[in-house]
């Protein structure tokens, strides 16, 4: 909005604000929402904590038989409104809100984070444990899955740059939009963008996959991709969003993976969304996609932020106001900058929790039929509490799963180049 404003005041009363000029550059208002949302975070933090102590919003424990779970009763939750708003906040004031990407990721926060909410509302106020039924959450994920999938596929502004060679022609699957004019370089090297639902894909020669080839082999069915593509959308989403939901298990556990990852992300968008990095990488182009980097930095600042408090022992738990909202943002994050195939790489940690439950539910139901009796892979599931029945403090868990998404990262980073 501080963007608008001073154009506003330049061009239609000749006023020049002194630094006003700054807003021009990206890195100027990165700069700035990365500080902004660590202020907001561990100012405003302190207020909320204070709040929802005064109101008693604590968090119930579950008796799972887990060291130093009775010291964290009666601990607030719902701690994921400071980090909504350390994210919301710094977005609105320094990034062009025009841009179908920042308001693509400003619904995910906020659509998430109400569904987090009112799953957090029904457990303090409502005293159910259960929460919000598990049916409602997944409408929701599907319902934002659809959304952003449908945006993305079919928006004129969602585009990727193409450069044609003499006399080459567009691939059958891609289209020009009208408001798209051809860009031509002093060197006379012809651009211009084009709608089409390619990815990257790491390890292989030219770096990129369309989902038009999944249903290639049907005579006629290309022009149905964006089905296969919305319905990829709605699963990586409701994936990664439970994903995130269920490492929020331990002090720090989440934030931490999270600001991780948002780093990871911040890199994939700043690269892609510059024309001469994209260059230089051989990655593609996606024009406007640098504004998204003001978002993530308020992203990794709020994350930051709140883990000066989430860090153990936790003085707030960001409960699923919080963890679903991460979760949706990064998976929504990663189709913007055409990287959803690197997900089980860089959210390897959340993947690997997600697959914990699942296998333990799954070997328990099957043994329990086979066997009359149901048996256990590990210990407790998700994997962060199997660690702790092995004796492991919850802090040593926490780093040492950064430390796996930093090595996930690093690796996720390197396949832009490994090819």
């Amino acid at each position: 909005m501080l963007y608008y404003f001073l154009n506003y005041l330049k061009t239609e009363f000749k006023i020049s604000v002194i630094g006003g000029g700054m807003f021009q550059f990206i890195t100027f208002r990165v700069t700035m929402a990365l500080l902004l949302s660590l202020a907001i975070s561990l100012l405003l933090g302190k207020r909320i904590i204070r709040l929802l102590q005064r109101k008693q919003i604590g968090e119930t424990i579950r008796e799972l038989g887990l060291q130093g779970e009775t010291s964290k009763k009666g601990t607030p939750t719902m701690g994921g409104l400071i980090i909504l708003a350390a994210i919301i906040i710094p977005t609105l004031l320094f990034a062009q809100v025009a841009n179908v990407y920042i308001w693509l990721v400003l619904l995910c926060t906020i659509w998430l984070g109400l569904i987090g909410f009112l799953d957090d509302y029904i457990k303090v106020f409502k005293k159910n444990k259960e929460g919000l039924a598990g049916r409602f959450k997944i409408l929701g994920q599907v319902g934002l899955g659809l959304i952003v999938g449908t945006t993305l596929y079919f928006n004129n502004d969602v585009v990727v740059s193409r450069e044609l060679m003499g006399t080459q022609k567009l691939a059958a699957y891609e289209r020009r939009p009208t408001n798209h004019p051809e860009r031509v370089t002093r060197e006379g090297q012809r651009f211009v963008d084009v709608k089409t639902p390619i990815t990257t894909i790491p390890f292989v020669k030219n770096h990129e996959f369309n989902y038009a080839k999944l249903i290639s082999w049907i005579p006629g069915a290309e022009k149905y991709t964006f089905v296969i593509y919305i319905l990829i959308v709605i699963f990586i989403i409701t994936a990664v969003s439970n994903g995130a939901n269920i490492t929020d298990g331990l002090d720090g556990l989440a934030t931490g993976v999270s600001g991780i990852i948002g780093v990871c992300l911040g890199i994939f968008a700043y690269v892609s969304g510059n024309i001469q990095f994209a260059e230089y990488l051989n990655i593609m182009y996606i024009p406007n996609l640098g504004e998204l980097s003001i978002f993530i930095a308020a992203f990794v600042g709020a994350c930051v932020g709140f883990l000066w408090y989430n860090a153990y022992p936790a003085q707030v738990f960001m409960g699923d106001t919080g963890s679903l909202a991460l979760g949706g943002i990064i998976a929504a994050l990663a189709f913007i900058v055409r990287k959803e195939l690197l997900i089980p790489i860089f959210c390897g940690v959340f993947l690997v929790e997600l697959l914990s439950v699942m296998l333990q539910v799954s070997y328990f139901k099957y043994t329990k039929k086979k066997y009359g009796e149901g048996r256990r892979l590990l210990k407790m599931s998700p994997l962060h509490h199997h660690y702790q029945k092995l004796g492991y403090h919850e802090s040593k868990i926490s780093v040492r799963f950064w430390i796996v998404t930093i090595m996930c990262v690093v690796f996720t980073i390197a396949t832009l180049k490994m090819r």
